[in-house]
């Protein structure tokens, strides 16, 4: 009678356990496609997943798994450094607003504790569905563009940019294209002989993408791809593997760049934007509205304020108020309009918590190059264009940033470690 109850139970927690990864497989879906459409689904489908990774009988392990896994608690810790700055902060609604942003940090990597699981075939299908999706954002984009190309073309040479998806976060969105032509070339180049159609669909379909890229010519993107190139090529040179394939990349280091520059108006706009904004942002001189020039003297200020707050930061809640006063001190005619938070999340964490916070983010980011997964490069060149986005972007400051990088790396740990 005991073996009958035990062998039940058994099957009903493998159907209750099968029933939630199909659930929690949707919701994955989901969650990718209202980056798309609604921050409201999307901020509602994360809370739904959150709650179903802990309908399963082992909650403590869950728990436990949770804090053995230092990939996990460090994502979490870069919520927790802004939650205790909330001590000394001084604008509590600035902070507040923060950490509401911040709050997938503590939570996503919690649910990514749970015992979910999918299969092979169900792990690339969300790989099949990202890039699908991002790839559609694409073509989306040059529907606008094309719809205007004289004016584009004009705003490129001041530091304008065509509409993305995202609510037009360009940053996120050329970064999450990056990532997309990263996946799609691994699931390419991972399939069997006897799948040469899917991946000659996926290896056109990196093309493009590599090529929109060039087109968008947001420098996010463009450093993600080119590093993803470099650091592929230089993989297979020092692991002594396929050095064809290290040719060419190296070749395409070359070739693309000086090709779009002679053939796409906005890649060309861009780069001459660039040296017009390089004589500002070298010597950190002001230039109202400029690009570049303002991330420097922003980072600058950020730097001081560290500085003169090495033990605690000023918090959270009023990094935008001191470096707001060290802009009124240092560069008094500065428009308020160009009066921005500190523009690398290095110097955010510097300027909220001061040199432990600094030491602490570095910490987590290099935490996931300690991991074991399965193909380690792919793995490598997702975490390293991350962290360098962080060096020059505040991408945890807003809630598409918080979630794609929080989603997208949970998402292909989970599925290279299984």
């Amino acid at each position: 009678m005991n073996g009958m109850l035990y062998v039940y139970k058994s099957m009903l927690n493998k159907l209750q356990n099968e029933r939630r990864n199909t659930i929690i497989f949707i919701l994955f879906i989901v969650m990718t496609g209202a980056l798309f459409i609604s921050r409201a689904l999307l901020s509602a489908s994360m809370i739904v997943f959150i709650l179903v990774s802990f309908l399963h009988s082992n909650s403590k392990k869950q728990v436990y798994d949770f804090f053995s896994t230092p990939l996990l608690w460090g994502m979490s810790v870069l919520f927790l450094i802004p939650l205790i700055s909330g001590l000394w902060s001084s604008d509590k609604k600035e902070w507040l607003d923060m950490i509401r942003i911040k709050l997938p940090l503590l939570f996503l990597p919690i649910a990514f504790a749970s015992p979910f699981s999918f299969s092979k075939k169900q792990w690339e299908w969300l790989g099949y569905i990202f890039i699908a999706l991002i790839t559609g954002g694409t073509l989306w984009c040059m529907y606008h563009y094309l719809q205007d190309t004289a004016v584009i073309h004009e705003g490129y040479l001041r530091a304008k940019t065509f509409f993305t998806p995202l609510e037009n976060d360009r940053v996120r969105f050329s970064w999450l294209v990056s990532i997309a032509a990263l996946l799609a070339g691994w699931l390419a180049f991972s399939k069997q002989k006897s799948e040469r159609t899917t991946s000659l669909v996926l290896i056109t379909v990196a093309g493009w993408l590599a090529v929109f890229l060039h087109i968008l010519a947001v420098r996010t993107g463009l450093f993600s791809f080119y590093s993803m190139l470099f650091m592929t090529a230089a993989w297979m040179i020092i692991k002594n593997r396929k050095k064809g394939y290290s040719v060419i990349l190296l070749i395409l280091l070359i070739a693309m760049p000086v090709t779009a520059y002679f053939t796409l108006p906005t890649f060309q706009n861009r780069i001459k934007y660039i040296n017009y904004d390089y004589g500002y942002f070298s010597k950190a001189n002001y230039l109202p509205g400029g690009n570049d020039a303002l991330r420097v003297i922003s980072i600058k200020g950020g730097w001081n304020i560290m500085k003169e707050n090495p033990v605690t930061g000023t918090g959270f809640g009023d990094v935008l108020t001191e470096t707001r006063l060290w802009y009124a001190s240092h560069y008094p005619g500065m428009r308020e309009e160009d009066k921005l938070y500190p523009g690398s999340e290095w110097m955010m964490y510097g300027a909220g918590s001061g040199i432990p916070g600094f030491v602490l983010f570095t910490v987590v980011m290099l935490i996931p190059f300690f991991v074991q997964v399965k193909d380690k490069i792919l793995w490598w060149l997702l975490n390293a264009t991350a962290a360098f986005s962080f060096l020059f972007d505040i991408g945890l400051e807003v809630q598409f940033g918080v979630f794609t990088w929080s989603f997208i790396v949970l998402w292909w740990w989970k599925w290279l470690k299984q």
